[in-house]
């Protein structure tokens, strides 16, 4: 265990000791900052159905800094080690193959949970500041930041995955935007059909569809569904990715 905690300290030191951090953290922060701005602006025109979370969540402002975080912080990961030609060094090193491909995906994980503080912050700072006096339904504000987080692992787990295959790093953040976004779109497409298609399709895709996932986990309902499809795609990510680098290892 020490070597994989000596590797997951240097991707934690490599991601802070070049801009992308700094850039994707003010990235998010701002474009949150417009989204939190609208929910309260719709809030003030009277009685709403959702509440500040639901309407944070829904608007395009998210979606917007949502899948760009990704191809970001994981484009790098191991399409820089092959481009610099440290790849055959690292994997001639006494260090295991499930040792690097998890700790880059946990300082990645990592990162992506530092990216999202300064806008559950928002939401506290914001109920302190109004005395109360707008309800923020917690159980539903910590719900969908589960979700965000269990969305996280999957896309991440994508994004080295993409990473895992070129050593071109446009090309990584390309597949990995792609991936994130073929995902949305095929729930958004299915979901937009509604009768036309058989109905056990649309329970499928109810199951898969992240806008759905959304509004579900927005209002206060907790399903473990979700969760177990996301964590299990996460997995299958980082086991595609384990087998990639094994035999690029096998290789050098």
């Amino acid at each position: 265990m020490r070597t994989f905690f000596i590797l997951l300290t240097r991707e934690l030191r490599s991601f802070f000791y070049s801009p992308v951090a700094y850039v994707v953290i003010a990235l998010v922060m701002i474009i949150n900052g417009f989204s939190f701005r609208a929910a309260v602006a719709i809030l003030e025109r009277g009685p709403q159905q959702g509440s500040l979370v639901s309407w944070t969540f829904h608007s395009q402002w998210f979606w917007l800094s949502y899948f760009f975080i990704f191809p970001l912080l994981t484009m790098r990961l191991f399409a820089e080690e092959r481009k610099l030609g440290t790849f055959e060094t690292l994997f001639t090193a006494p260090v295991r193959t499930w040792q690097v491909v998890w700790s880059k995906y946990l300082a990645s994980v990592v990162l992506y949970c530092l990216i999202w503080i300064p806008s559950l912050a928002n939401f506290f700072i914001f109920e302190s500041m109004t005395a109360g006096a707008t309800e923020i339904p917690h159980g539903s504000l910590y719900g969908i930041y589960l979700l965000i987080f269990v969305m996280g692992l999957f896309n991440l787990a994508a994004g080295c995955f993409a990473s895992a295959l070129t050593s071109n790093q446009i090309v990584a953040a390309v597949l990995s935007f792609t991936i994130s976004l073929m995902h949305y779109l095929l729930g958004v497409f299915v979901l937009y059909l509604g009768n036309r298609i058989p109905e056990k399709f649309v329970e499928l895709v109810h199951y898969i569809a992240t806008v759905e996932h959304i509004r579900v986990f927005t209002y206060g309902l907790l399903d473990s569904r979700p969760i177990a499809y996301y964590v299990s795609l996460a997995f299958f990510f980082i086991v595609g990715t384990h087998q990639v680098l094994e035999f690029r290892r096998w290789r050098v």
